[in-house]
């Protein structure tokens, strides 16, 4: 796939690197060029850069990889996303990390799907830590499971295949909806891993389901 990763920062350069060594064709694309470059230059070598425009235009699928706070504003200068898999990894949290800003009847998936009525929105990789992906999508020697949810079925299975293709495991959750369990759940594995001090080398799974 060619895939637009929006953001420069851990969770972007985790991606970045997953996806292109699973042989995915990578673009970083911020609204500071320099620091993308950066970024591009310390991943190595089959990494691009460009414009969020032109890097969406472009793509097949596009990671929205910045603080759900600056998500609107990034979709925007993204342009026409129309018909574009934007994979949403943001999490609501509060400014202390101690709790959601918005749920219950919505979430940060579901507010993205409203800035981009014409995308296909996938919640997705939003309970895995950075260091995870750096350390080849495995926690604790063992592959991450990715939760999926979007209202497009085809877009969902994209998403679930492009997990797996990266050496992680992926589950099917249905539709946007339920990006309103996966963001807390995402809340509770920061809990847990720093609030209780259990490190970042875990990821939320289910046995029995693959």
């Amino acid at each position: 796939m060619n895939i637009a990763i929006f953001g420069t920062g851990n969770m972007a350069s985790g991606l970045a690197a997953l996806f292109n060594k699973a042989g995915h064709n990578i673009t970083l694309a911020s609204r500071e060029p320099v620091k993308a470059q950066t970024v591009a230059a310390k991943l190595g070598t089959g990494i691009g850069v460009s414009s969020l425009a032109d890097a969406a235009g472009a793509a097949d699928a596009v990671v929205l990889a910045v603080p759900y706070e600056a998500a609107a504003n990034v979709v925007e200068a993204a342009g026409d996303l129309a018909g574009k898999i934007v994979i949403d990894i943001t999490n609501p949290l509060t400014v202390d990390f101690s709790g959601l800003t918005i749920g219950h009847t919505t979430s940060a998936a579901e507010e993205i799907q409203k800035r981009a009525p014409g995308a296909k929105v996938v919640k997705a990789f939003n309970t895995v830590f950075a260091s995870v992906l750096q350390n080849g999508g495995k926690a604790s020697g063992k592959p991450a499971t990715v939760f999926v949810a979007g209202d497009d079925a085809e877009a969902r299975k994209s998403v679930v295949s492009l997990a797996k293709s990266a050496g992680l495991a992926a589950v099917e959750t249905g539709g946007l909806a339920s990006a309103r369990y996966l963001e807390p759940l995402a809340g509770l594995n920061i809990a847990l891993g720093y609030g209780l001090g259990h490190g970042t080398d875990i990821a939320p799974t289910w046995q029995g389901i693959a």
